[in-house]
């Protein structure tokens, strides 16, 4: 690959800014002085819309800025990343990250592009769901590479997660299609589709999510939409917070809802889904498992994503309750009260997420 010595961003055909590195190899950026004028914070805590060059932390990115790693594959795109490179003679453990933003070029999930772009795209080709299926696992278990690597890559590259995936353009929608990961139960497909469709009826809100070949869970993209991309920035990415280890608690994150979209119902509606991911068992709630979205000027909480049963870190939620991995009633009410919500309200909205749950033998945890 040829050597990359900057890179340029840019959101909806606007130059956001260009992004450097240093000898030692932190990422140095500095918005451009247009977008400055007519833009808005990317990255509201760590990069402010203000001139100058700023400097990422060592930690928890690799010297890199959340908002660009949420950019970038981790989990099985990763994987995938290494495979279809290393087909091409290329050691991915060399790339900068210049040249992965450059890779991930005007694919990444989210509003943002990179420039230079080397991304592989094309558009749709029929895709067997079946045999990449089952690439995906011979790739999972093995240092198999097999025929169908550029077409996962291609396809699921720039994708975050453990679970298999891609993504394809159906009925002129955007979705994202998962596979089984090896360690999953028989028929997660299905299981994650059907807690779907339980959130919604508990009031949360939920891109729409559908079953193909009646196994394959696919969900609606929710930043993809008919006027274009739309900027959205996890938690971990807004906040620099290391999704991998428990680093962050909801008291944290209500009181981010709140000063970033300054808007109480989105906090009732983050509230609502802490009290679906403690009674479902959801507890790998990372800090990259919410999201935040930058609309008509607007900062709101994005669609729900991710949520089924699961074991968390060592058993316990990742994103603690007062700081506490299984949370009581009083640590509920606890971080409920630090933020202003009301008690009334509150109850009202754990009857129904409960009573809704318990009618579907889906309560899987007590408050």
């Amino acid at each position: 690959m040829d050597k990359i010595e900057s890179v340029e961003v840019f959101y909806q055909k606007q130059k956001v800014g260009q992004i450097a590195l240093t000898k030692e190899n932190s990422c140095a950026f500095e918005y451009d002085t247009e977008f400055i004028r007519n833009g808005f914070a990317i990255s509201p805590y760590f990069l402010p819309l203000q001139p100058g060059v700023f400097m990422a932390k060592r930690l928890p990115f690799g010297s890199g800025f959340g908002v660009f790693d949420d950019c970038l594959p981790d989990g099985w795109g990763s994987l995938i990343l290494d495979r279809y490179l290393r087909q091409k003679g290329i050691n991915s453990g060399q790339l900068t990250l210049l040249e992965r933003l450059s890779l991930i070029g005007t694919t990444g999930r989210g509003a943002l592009e990179f420039f230079p772009c080397r991304n592989v795209c094309e558009e749709n080709i029929f895709l067997d769901f079946n045999k990449l299926a089952s690439e995906s696992q011979k790739i999972l278990t093995s240092e198999y590479i097999g025929d169908s690597i550029e077409t996962l890559y291609q396809y699921g590259g720039s994708s975050g997660g453990a679970r298999p995936k891609i993504f394809v353009t159906i009925d002129n929608k955007h979705w994202l299609i998962k596979f089984k990961a090896t360690i999953d139960p028989p028929g997660i497909g299905r299981i994650e589709y059907d807690y779907s469709l339980l959130a919604k009826r508990c009031g949360i809100s939920m891109p729409e999510t559908r079953l193909f070949e009646n196994k394959y869970f696919a969900v609606e993209r929710f930043d993809r939409e008919p006027a274009g991309k739309v900027h959205t920035v996890s938690v971990a990415g807004l906040l620099n917070a290391d999704y991998r280890i428990p680093s962050l608690d909801y008291s944290v994150l209500l009181k981010v809802c709140l000063h970033l979209t300054r808007n109480m119902e989105e906090v009732y509606s983050l509230f609502r889904l802490m009290i679906f991911n403690i009674v479902i068992s959801n507890r790998d709630d990372h800090a990259k498992n919410f999201s935040f979205q930058y609309k008509n000027g607007t900062w709101i909480l994005s669609p729900a994503y991710d949520i089924l049963p699961s074991r968390g870190f060592n058993g316990y939620h990742t994103t603690t309750v007062n700081g506490q991995g299984e949370p009581k009633l009083n640590d509920i009410l606890q971080v409920a009260s630090e933020v202003g919500l009301s008690k009334n309200r509150i109850s009202e909205i754990m009857e129904q997420v409960i009573d809704i749950c318990r009618s579907e033998n889906k309560l899987n945890y007590s408050i």
